[in-house]
């Protein structure tokens, strides 16, 4: 792997996929997933990544859950109709203002959103980061054939740990500390 295909703080973003109501309770493994994405959005904004956060039809679906809404404090969720978030154009917009290459992409379901996301992504020429234990479906058999279909085109498979020490890089990092502080 070529340094370049590596996430860095300076070139990176993360984008939090639909994480709502009583649908991400149904997740398979779910506590597990939402306290990956919770440790996953704490450390990425110690280390200062912008984060976008998406919503699918909140008046449907239920508000963020609040484990993760209490760590997005201060940023405004985008709503969207469209299943993947590039479908809808102010969050396209908000992807591309950031001037930011490489996508760390979290959220539910694996294979509808998720996977709608890193396609449209990866179609806009980006690096997406796939945290394999901070997505999840329904059905594990719909998140394991998702996960694959992305590795085929070309998305990166990756995990909250492995995706926070690639953009740490170096253990003397501003927020080392408290970044690895979360991972324990």
């Amino acid at each position: 792997m070529t340094q370049s295909l590596l996430p860095t703080i300076e070139d990176s973003l993360l984008l939090v996929v639909d994480v709502q109501g009583k649908l991400a309770r149904l997740m398979a493994g779910s506590e597990a997933m939402i306290e990956r994405q919770r440790i996953l959005i704490q450390a990425c904004r110690l280390l200062g990544l912008p984060v976008v956060w998406a919503e699918q039809l909140p008046d449907k679906l239920g508000p963020t859950v609040p484990e993760l809404a209490e760590v997005l404090t201060g940023l405004t969720p985008l709503t969207k109709s469209s299943f993947g978030c590039l479908g809808d154009e102010a969050l396209k917009r908000k992807v591309i203002e950031c001037r930011r290459r490489h996508i760390i992409l979290c959220g539910i379901e694996t294979h509808v959103c998720v996977w709608q996301t890193a396609a449209a992504l990866k179609d806009e020429d980006f690096e997406v980061h796939l945290v394999c234990d901070a997505v999840s479906s329904r059905s594990r058999e719909n998140h394991r054939i998702a996960i694959h279909r992305m590795r085929a085109i070309g998305v990166h498979p990756s995990s909250v740990e492995m995706v926070l020490f690639e953009l740490m890089g170096d253990a003397h990092r501003r927020s080392f500390r408290e970044v690895t502080r979360l991972l324990k």
